[in-house]
């Protein structure tokens, strides 16, 4: 097949995050390969972290109605659930059907579409005649372990009113109940379906009934690279600041390391849960372990961290996936992690970190195991600079989603 230079429509509605580094390195490559990537959002996509008007040819915003009703609750309560959004999901959906409209009318030769913050699956594919890729990072969890860690959260405000909040919770129920119908909806006009891991895609086929092709992203280890700086006496974890990314285990687990070799736990996330940093900063206190919570800093400031940390400690629950393995490898720093999700495939037990049961004494023990076994870390640390230059680079995770593209586009003529 000829490898022609490609048109490529993309669409994205997503947070700031690990998915977002992604789009934006995957366009990055596209672009410096010579292909024309041009960016279709509507205005609720996060622009601000990684723009990615720095790396593709276009970016084309899309105006959403504003919700008067939600933009009124958010001023009269403290606290409203994550759950009720300030736009109205409606409207949101009437811009991408516009987005889709304009699509079809296009040349573009395939359009690559990411999540939707609000709605996971976007409903652009319901609308979409295109050639189309939809890059599933996960499907709408709604696993039990998910509800029983974020119940731990104290609730602050009018809904934690003892008369109010059961009627609170039974909106929320049906709000999630609505969001899961729907995303299964969505999905189901989704036709060629792309993830990040294996384990993400056994979750699409039980949750979907649809096949998918493991296309697993890479890491610039042109920025995340080792600076041979001096290792400060911390343990470093990155992730939005919120129950499912297992701090509070973190935390437990660090206090059952002997206190003079026990190091602080630094924290950086792209945004956090306010009651939830502070009931991390009790639990912290009531555990002996000095913690450190770090939001919305710079890359070079991240780099800096995962270069003089002694460890980069990972334990959300079933992650899909997880980039912040890949970045601590290219920078030489080795990872102990829970032994679930997409964690599995991408470190190397024994190799370039360890994997342990979600068990604290056990998570503890390998941390120790690392702090005191110097030549031990130090094959680890030069395994992972080499385990991401084989396998996880940014080229390497450009040519697999080309070629997926490729196929697609072949398969669709």
């Amino acid at each position: 097949m000829n490898k022609k230079q490609l048109k490529i429509a993309v669409f994205h509605n997503l947070p700031s995050g690990g998915a977002k580094r992604s789009l934006y390195t995957y366009i990055q490559y596209l672009t410096q390969q010579g292909h024309i990537v041009d960016v279709f959002i509507p205005e609720t996509a996060n622009e601000e972290y990684l723009p990615l008007e720095n790396v593709a040819n276009n970016v084309i915003k899309y105006e959403v109605k504003p919700s008067f009703i939600r933009e009124k609750i958010y001023q009269i309560f403290s606290y409203v659930p994550a759950i009720i959004k300030q736009v109205s999901v409606n409207n949101v959906m009437k811009t991408e059907q516009k987005i889709a409209e304009d699509l079809n009318n296009s040349s573009y030769d395939i359009v690559y579409c990411e999540q939707d913050q609000y709605t996971m699956t976007p409903v652009i594919f319901k609308y979409l005649k295109k050639p189309s890729i939809y890059y599933c990072a996960q499907p709408i969890r709604n696993e039990q372990i998910l509800k029983k860690v974020n119940n731990q959260k104290t609730k602050a405000g009018i809904f934690n009113h003892p008369l109010i909040k059961p009627f609170a919770q039974m909106f929320i129920d049906q709000i999630e109940t609505r969001d899961y119908e729907r995303d299964i909806e969505f999905a189901e006009y989704s036709t060629n379906i792309l993830t990040n891991s294996y384990f993400t895609h056994e979750n699409i086929l039980r949750q979907y009934g649809k096949n998918s092709r493991v296309s697993y992203i890479g890491v610039d280890n042109q920025m995340f690279t080792p600076l041979n700086l001096e290792r400060d006496n911390y343990v470093l974890s990155v992730g939005t600041c919120i129950p499912p990314k297992g701090y509070d285990f973190l935390i437990r687990s660090i206090a059952n390391i002997p206190q003079k070799i026990r190091p602080e736990l630094v924290i950086v996330g792209n945004s956090s849960d306010q009651l939830w940093i502070e009931y991390l900063k009790t639990l912290a206190k009531e555990n002996k372990v000095e913690l450190d919570i770090l939001t919305q800093i710079s890359d070079d400031d991240l780099i800096r961290l995962y270069n003089k940390a002694k460890l980069v400690v990972y334990a959300p629950y079933l992650e899909p996936f997880g980039y912040v393995p890949l970045e601590a490898m290219a920078c030489g720093t080795p990872v102990v992690g829970v032994k679930e999700g997409g964690l599995r495939e991408s470190i190397l037990h024994n190799k370039t970190g360890l994997l342990t049961q979600r068990n604290e004494k056990d998570f503890a023990n390998a941390i120790i195991k690392l702090l005191e076994d110097q030549e031990l870390w130090n094959k680890f640390s030069a395994n992972g600079v080499k385990y991401i230059e084989s396998a996880w680079t940014l080229e390497k995770a450009g040519k697999r989603l080309l070629n997926n593209m490729y196929k697609i586009i072949e398969e669709n003529k």
